[in-house]
């Protein structure tokens, strides 16, 4: 198997989520950023049953949630959907209610996992958000409703807490965990 970028991130992820963890954190606190570079994503994508194993490998949990359609199903059945189709920039103001959509898809999806303090939720496919809607109050909005950690595998970049998703210049900080192919100690909450 070839050392590759997303194999080290799955070694990084694999050494963090060994880590004892302190059952009295906020939920900004339990959400750990797997950062890998945007061209990395098919790859990603091919080994999450990696992080899976990793997880269930120490003693916990995981539910894998892919948001990758969540956009195109929710604004094909908007009202006026035709309508937006033919004037998209009449449909911008409606994104924000997607944080919406996003929240009760990952509510069903923790019910129907039996989502626990133990488990890991695994938040996939937020390059598709790009230009629709921050990842940030995406994340805001899901980490409260994970009693466990959230993961959110994030193409982008990450520096000093700043995270940038598929390196675009709309970045923010924001405090979780951060773990990419390079770390090495896999140290935080």
């Amino acid at each position: 198997m070839s050392d590759n970028r997303i194999d080290r991130l799955i070694r990084s992820y694999e050494r963090h989520i060994r880590i004892p963890w302190n059952p009295d954190l906020a939920p900004p606190q339990r959400v750990l950023f797997a950062v890998y570079d945007p061209p990395d994503e098919l790859r990603l994508r091919t080994k999450i049953r990696e992080f899976e194993l990793a997880t269930r490998q120490a003693g916990h949990g995981w539910c894998g949630i892919d948001i990758t359609d969540a956009f195109p199903f929710w604004f094909a059945s908007q009202k006026y959907a035709e309508e937006y189709f033919l004037e998209p920039d009449s449909a911008v103001e409606l994104f924000p209610e997607l944080a919406g959509h996003l929240e009760n898809l990952v509510r069903e999806r923790l019910d129907a996992c039996g989502a626990d303090a133990n488990m890991v939720v695994a938040l996939f496919g937020v390059g598709s958000l790009f230009g629709v809607l921050r990842v940030q109050e995406a994340v805001e909005r899901i980490a409260p409703l994970v009693p466990g950690r959230l993961l959110v595998l994030f193409p982008g970049t990450a520096a000093n807490n700043n995270f940038r998703l598929l390196d675009g210049y709309d970045g923010w900080n924001y405090h979780a965990v951060l773990i990419t192919a390079d770390s090495d100690s896999g140290e935080g909450p």
